[in-house]
């Protein structure tokens, strides 16, 4: 394994295939006990349970309890203000952290630039591609994994699940990351169904469960019998879809068990390949890679087993779609073009191409706007 700095091209080759995602058992917190050995301090936006996005965080933080000379200290509901700061140093000076994950997207500027700074023989790395290394601290650094890729499925699988052939998409604010998911679900979707349209409603933020309701409901309103989102926690959103008698397709972690009959499949972060990677480093002494990014290719995203809204005709699809991203099938065949008419994508690129994490369009076949 390379533990030089590592660029988003050089996507490392590791994995943890096997490793199956657990429930989250009680206490929450973990005492500091190991004194030569490897504490991570993780810290989450929302509560470790949330069906979504801080629960994939959580769950491959309770695969790390289990490994020898390894402690985990966790804290949930961290705001993205200096109250991260204080829970990050608390973690550091009071419980010995020398691997800090900050999970939310505000906590990276200025609060882990400032502690990074501060704190120059503890790591940091925080889960987003934000890190520049002619610009932030070589302690801290970036890892993400593309979950557009198992959005991707989603759409493969939605686009074959649909009478329709109306997919809503329940979003929470038009950043690149988001919009990347809606554009690979309407792609995964045309794949397979080229008459497949996505409306997508963004609701302003990672957590407006009353907004994300409304918007579901007026997406099945406007038609649409497959429901999937990208919010932080999906569980609205899939038991609307429920509730209303349509399908659906989770985000961020298995949502399963809250549609027994309409369930198709998710997109679910594997954050365990890259947190065993960190912790058997640390333990190593060796020189964690500011930079880690992947998707299927190396065991960084998974999709969820098939529920009873799948067909059998899309969990072949679906499998088939799966086969060839971990072969690096392109998702984006260019030419491309805008709902709103313009060229956007000239040529087909590479799932790992940085022009991808610049996007600021939905696809023509998407309806809405990020306006």
């Amino acid at each position: 394994m390379a533990t030089k700095q590592i660029s988003r091209r050089s996507i490392l080759k590791t994995g943890a295939a096997g490793i199956a995602a657990m429930a989250l058992p009680m206490p929450f917190i973990k005492a500091a006990s190991a004194a030569d050995g490897v504490v991570l301090g993780a810290v989450y936006v929302g509560p470790r349970d949330d069906f979504g996005w801080n629960q994939a965080h959580a769950v491959a933080m309770e695969i790390l309890k289990s490994t020898d000379n390894v402690t985990v200290i966790e804290e949930e509901n961290v705001p993205e203000t200096d109250s991260v700061s204080k829970s990050m140093e608390s973690m550091i000076n009071l419980d010995g952290a020398n691997l800090i994950l900050g999970t939310s997207f505000g906590y990276f500027e200025p609060f882990m630039i400032d502690l990074a700074n501060k704190y120059p023989d503890v790591q940091f790395r925080h889960a987003a591609p934000l890190w520049s290394e002619d610009k932030h601290p070589a302690n801290l650094g970036s890892y993400f994994c593309y979950l557009n890729q198992a959005h991707y499925v989603d759409g493969v699988a939605a686009g074959l699940s649909t009478t329709t052939n109306k997919i809503g998409f329940v979003a929470a604010k038009p950043i690149p990351t988001v919009l990347s998911n809606i554009n690979s679900v309407l792609l995964g979707a045309r794949s397979v169904n080229p008459n497949v349209e996505v409306q997508v409603i963004f609701t302003g933020d990672w957590s407006l469960p009353v907004r994300e309701a409304e918007a579901a409901n007026a997406l099945v309103d406007a038609g649409c019998d497959v429901l999937t989102c990208h919010v932080d926690g999906p569980k609205v959103v899939i038991e609307t879809a429920e509730g209303r008698g349509v399908k659906s397709c989770g985000h961020n972690a298995s949502q399963a068990a809250l549609a027994p009959k309409g369930f198709i499949t998710g997109a679910e972060y594997k954050w365990e390949t890259i947190y065993s990677m960190y912790a058997d480093m640390l333990a190593k002494g060796e020189t964690l890679p500011n930079v880690v990014v992947g998707g299927y290719h190396n065991d960084m995203v998974k999709n969820t087993a098939y529920g009873a809204g799948a067909t059998p005709e899309a969990i072949a699809a679906a499998d088939a779609a799966i086969a060839g991203l971990k072969e690096g099938k392109p998702i984006y065949v260019g030419p491309l073009k805008d709902n709103q008419g313009n060229l956007v994508l000239d040529k087909t690129f590479d799932n790992y191409d940085p022009v991808l994490d610049g996007m600021n369009y939905l696809l023509e076949g998407v309806i809405g706007s990020i306006t």
